[in-house]
């Protein structure tokens, strides 16, 4: 068994193979947890510096790839501003886009999310990561790549995200999943850590991202499939996945698409903005 968009995804090995014309964005974050909850956030710009893929951008997900007024960390920005980033890092709707990141590939699926949602069909998520090219043997560099404007044109497509009122409109919902992506712990209340309000949004379903990678890579077809299915994530009308700021339930989303489930939105707010709001409904427990 397949992935039904094996497209969406590229070996290390085989962008080495054949780099030319390729736009390859690293997408790096640095996390680390806040004393109030939830995570401190910085631009991995300088971990990029110090060795990326040779020819890579720096892609800021923190600054210029999020709406910055809203005080949750990550937040979708106006399709213009991604617009135009994307035509400053040379992108161009015909250009094949390989996004990766230097620590979790979550970082690399929220930055596919957001060209995937602009109508972008030409990019792809480096599998492991800068890991797994490491790994392989290839080359990093510390040289800085130039490459002239794209002239990208975005048609967002809406459906890929959804918003609290959508997140609550689903609770007892039976055709829709909303699906936590986080850890069992956190999804349950447990330990330490939290985002201000234990546990998860009342009626949803824990598919720990983790548990969707080997080594950093993504599982095969068949144990992808499994594991979406065991959570009713294929046989629902719909799949509305989310995190802690709606970063690591792209990973959940993007396994959704690789297994031809296509009707599938990330709740962009997720935890740091529904905890917010203590009328909203949260539960414990496993």
């Amino acid at each position: 068994m397949s992935y039904a968009h094996p497209e969406y995804l590229i070996s290390a090995d085989e962008l080495a193979a054949d780099p030319a014309g390729k736009r390859v964005l690293d997408t790096a974050v640095l996390l680390s947890p806040a004393p109030e909850g939830g995570y401190r956030v910085e631009s991995g710009l300088e971990r990029f510096n110090e060795g990326h893929i040779p020819g890579a951008l720096f892609l800021d997900l923190v600054g210029d790839a999020s709406d910055t007024s809203t005080g949750l960390g990550f937040t979708l920005p106006p399709v213009a501003q991604l617009e135009a980033l994307f035509r400053r890092l040379g992108v161009s709707n015909a250009s094949e886009v390989v996004l990766y990141s230097s620590g979790h590939t979550m970082w690399a699926t929220r930055a596919w999310w957001l060209l995937h949602y602009c109508g972008h069909r030409h990019a792809r998520v480096l599998d492991g990561g800068l890991r797994a090219w490491r790994a392989a043997g290839h080359p990093t560099s510390t040289a800085a790549a130039n490459y002239p404007a794209g002239d990208f044109k975005a048609s967002p497509n809406a459906a890929l995200f959804a918003d609290k009122d959508a997140v609550l409109a689903a609770i007892g919902d039976a055709e829709v999943c909303t699906v936590n992506a986080l850890s069992p712990e956190v999804y349950a209340g447990e330990g330490d850590f939290s985002y201000g309000r234990r546990g998860h949004i009342a009626g949803s379903v824990n598919l720990f991202y983790d548990d969707l990678l080997d080594d950093g890579r993504f599982r095969d077809a068949a144990a992808l499939r499994e594991a979406l299915g065991a959570k009713g994530m294929l046989g629902a009308k719909r799949v509305i996945s989310y995190c802690g700021g709606g970063i690591s339930a792209t990973i959940d989303a993007f396994a959704c698409l690789l297994c031809s489930k296509e009707e599938v939105a990330v709740y962009d707010g997720s935890m740091a903005e529904w905890v917010r709001d203590e009328t909203l409904p949260m539960e414990t427990g496993r």
